[in-house]
C-alpha cells in the first residue's frame, strides 16, 4: 500500500478515535477542522482551547438539580469523566460529576437529559462554570475536550427528541450495579429501556481492560480534583 494512502488511513483512525461536545457546544472545534491548529484533545485540560476566548459560546444551565450533556463518542466503549469548574476563565476543575467514574459502551450519541451536580453546588443566578469531559479508550490514553455554561435560574434542560441516545449506547457506573442508556434517569438513577445492559454483559466491554485500567482511571480522577 503506497505510503500517502497509509498516512491517510492512519490520520481518519486518529479523528474517528476523538469525540465531541454537541451540548453544550464545545468550547471550540477540536475535531481537526479547526482554524487553529494548536488545538488538539491530547492536551490537558481543554484540549489547548484557552477558557478566555470571546466568541465562546457559553450555555445557560439550570441553576438547580442539572442540565443535559449530549456527546458525540468514536469508541465501542470508553472510560468516561465529567468533571466541573467553577468561574469565567476555570483551571480546576474540582467538582466531579461521574463518581466514580462510568463505563461507556457504543459509539454514537450518548445524551444524559439531567447530569446531577452536587446539592451544595455554590452557584448563583449568573455564576459561570466550566463543564470537562474526559475520555479514556483502551490503549490508556485521555482525551479532552470543555464546554461553557452560566447558571441560570429560567434554563431548562433537553428533553423528549432533542436528548436522544444512539441504539446501543449505554453507560454503568464503574462499581455500581446501575446502567443508563442515557434515555431515562440522570446518572445515579436507576436503568431503563429494555435496551439497557451492564458493563459485564455486551461485548463492547473490555473487562480484562477494565480491571487493569481501574487504577488508572482512578489517578485520572484524583489528578484532576486537585
Amino acid at each position: 500500500m503506497a505510503l500517502p494512502t497509509l498516512l491517510l488511513l492512519a490520520s481518519a483512525s486518529l479523528t474517528s478515535a476523538h469525540f465531541g461536545i454537541e451540548y453544550p457546544p464545545m468550547r471550540a472545534n477540536t475535531l481537526g477542522s479547526s482554524k487553529n491548529s494548536s488545538y488538539s484533545q491530547w492536551t490537558n485540560p481543554c484540549a489547548g482551547v484557552p477558557g478566555n476566548l470571546t466568541d465562546r459560546p457559553i450555555t445557560p444551565w439550570p441553576l438547580s438539580g442539572g442540565g443535559s450533556l449530549k456527546l458525540d463518542l468514536h469508541h465501542h466503549w470508553t472510560y468516561l469523566f465529567i468533571n466541573l469548574g467553577l468561574g469565567p476563565d476555570v483551571s480546576n476543575f474540582n467538582y466531579t460529576l461521574t463518581n466514580p467514574f462510568w463505563n461507556e459502551t457504543g459509539n454514537g450519541t450518548l445524551c444524559i437529559p439531567k447530569l446531577a451536580v452536587p446539592a451544595d453546588l455554590p452557584v448563583t443566578e449568573g455564576t459561570q462554570g466550566s463543564l470537562q469531559v474526559v475520555t479514556v479508550g483502551d490503549d490508556g490514553n485521555a482525551l479532552y475536550n470543555c464546554a461553557d455554561i452560566v447558571f441560570r435560574a429560567n434554563a431548562t434542560a433537553l428533553g423528549g427528541d432533542d436528548c436522544k441516545s444512539s441504539p446501543g449506547v449505554s453507560y454503568t457506573e464503574v462499581g455500581a450495579a446501575k446502567v443508563d442508556t442515557g434515555n431515562g434517569s440522570a446518572a445515579g438513577g436507576s436503568g431503563s429501556g429494555s435496551g439497557s445492559k451492564s458493563a459485564g454483559a455486551g461485548s463492547g466491554v473490555n473487562l480484562v481492560a477494565l480491571s487493569s485500567t481501574v487504577a488508572l482511571a482512578m489517578v485520572f480522577v484524583l489528578g484532576m480534583s486537585v
